[in-house]
């Protein structure tokens, strides 16, 4: 396969065995979404999605938060880990957030990630999820996905990037960088992988034995 076939086989791989993805973590609006998203960093969704359940109650819109303290922050989302960096983090931003933006999200990445604890993928997270604008955030998952399939040469999450915008058009990456984890995590794991029980590995790998 080429480049452009293997981009239609995944594509359709990935469309059959996650039909309707949906992004994982709980949130209501861009602001809940993007305090989810910053929680999220080295940690699981299971427990991203326990912790805001209680953060929200409290509050879950920029006015709410900054009127926390650090502390009261911490103490909730220490399950997250980095608790310090993390409840700073969610505090400066929303008060940020009141200070330039009038409480909203902005919608553009510069402003974004202007934010204290957003980095490019956490805004182009926002940007495809909350906003549905073009971005193709790229987390462990998709990174390792992209090396092992043979569409990025470079471990660099950026150039992944920029080479699977190059390789899949863009109305399909709001889903497929969905699908994308969700394959990574059931059939294409960093650690045990067995290539048997993974289709699209398997596959490649036996495209690649029949040249």
């Amino acid at each position: 396969m080429n480049v452009h076939e293997k981009a239609i086989f995944i594509s359709k791989t990935l469309d059959r065995l996650f039909p309707k993805p949906q992004i994982p973590l709980s949130h209501g609006d861009p602001y809940t979404l993007l305090i989810a998203v910053m929680l999220s960093a080295q940690c699981t969704d299971f427990v991203v999605n326990k912790v805001t359940k209680e953060l929200f109650s409290l509050a879950d819109n920029p006015r709410a938060m900054s009127l926390l303290s650090e502390g009261q922050i911490a103490e909730i989302v220490r399950p997250c880990g980095l608790v310090n960096h993390k409840a700073k983090a969610i505090l400066a931003t929303s008060k940020l957030l009141l200070e330039n933006f009038h409480g909203r999200v902005p919608e553009t990445f510069e402003e974004l990630e202007s934010l204290p604890g957003v980095g490019h993928k956490t805004a182009s997270v926002v940007m495809a999820q909350a906003f549905h604008r073009a971005a193709f955030p790229v987390d462990t998952h998709i990174a390792r996905l992209s090396l092992r399939w043979g569409l990025a040469e470079s471990a660099n999450v950026r150039k992944i990037e920029e080479r699977l915008k190059q390789i899949f058009p863009v109305e399909i990456w709001h889903d497929l960088h969905i699908q994308m984890i969700e394959y990574g995590r059931k059939y294409c794991p960093a650690k045990h992988h067995m290539i048997q029980n993974c289709p699209i590995c398997l596959k490649i790998l036996l495209d690649q034995v029949s040249l």
